[in-house]
């Protein structure tokens, strides 16, 4: 499968690093994959996700934010408000050179990026999240006891994953003003919470919340009755050469654009199926990956 370069201009006026993912033949559609927090598009995550997606017919999009990897300008000056702007720079490009993406991956901080960022690309069907906290501010976790010392004197080297990193004061300021919650429930859009229960990092209990009640169940209960083998999922989908985390959540998109090609699917009314109770969650998956 190709790889091709796919560099644009980011909302800052930089230019950032990515990649495109392209299937053999014509794309069923396009994705956008957000790294984790000082990660970039060259991680594990993002490139074995990327091309699992690629390899099913999905073209995806991996890059790097402002500041890192081979994307200009200065990490320390950047933030999640600048994350969100790339993202949002990334879906413009796309959509202005090949198709704006129908659905958005995020790993970790990534995954809160593309949650606050779908609200804004109205194309985007789906949201799948693989390790991603709640709350933005989590991230300030990671500085330790570093925080003090960059709000009084404006900036700190903090080592993240064994690398240094110039963090300001607006960084810390920025994370801490952004209402996820709100955002989560005005997302209008399928979502897909992956997560590990093993995650030392961003730990279960601050994982995204639970779906709010008034939120339509048929869009939900797929992620819900399968939560233990997105967990599963979550797992391989990060670790293994073989992505089955990418082979769990392609039915569940497809679902969510009605192009599972079956018109005899469970999936065309959500929550129907033999034996099912309208509203009922599935005993079983109509579409079970390998």
């Amino acid at each position: 499968m190709p790889t091709e370069r796919f560099d644009f201009q980011g909302a800052n006026g930089h230019a950032l690093s990515g990649r495109l993912e392209l299937p053999e033949g014509t794309p069923a559609a396009y994705a956008l994959f957000a790294h984790c927090f000082t990660c970039g598009k060259d991680a594990l995550a993002a490139t074995r996700i990327a091309r699992h997606l690629a390899a099913l017919g999905i073209a995806t999009l991996r890059f790097d934010f402002t500041g890192l990897g081979g994307s200009e300008g200065e990490f320390g000056n950047t933030g999640f408000t600048s994350n969100i702007e790339d993202i949002v720079a990334a879906a413009d490009q796309l959509r202005r050179t090949r198709m704006a993406p129908a659905l958005l991956v995020g790993h970790s901080l990534g995954g809160a990026a593309v949650l606050a960022a779908a609200g804004r690309i109205p194309e985007a069907k789906a949201v799948a999240t693989i390790g991603a906290p709640f709350d933005a501010a989590h991230v300030l976790n990671l500085f330790g006891d570093r925080v003090p010392a960059i709000a009084d004197t404006g900036a700190a080297k903090v080592e993240i994953g064994g690398r240094p990193f110039q963090i300001g004061r607006s960084f810390v300021e920025d994370l801490t003003r952004h209402d996820q919650g709100s955002r989560i429930g005005e997302l209008r859009r399928s979502l897909l919470v992956m997560h590990a229960p093993g995650d030392t990092t961003v730990g279960i209990d601050i994982r995204l919340p639970d779906i709010p009640e008034s939120a339509p169940s048929e869009e939900f209960h797929f992620a819900r009755r399968r939560r233990s083998l997105a967990v599963q999922a979550a797992r391989r989908g990060i670790r293994r050469k073989r992505d089955r985390g990418v082979g769990f959540a392609l039915p569940w998109h497809r679902r969510r654009r009605g192009q599972c090609g079956r018109t005899d699917c469970a999936c065309r009314v959500p929550g129907r199926g033999p034996g099912n109770r309208p509203g009922k969650i599935p005993k079983r998956s109509p579409h079970r990956s390998a």
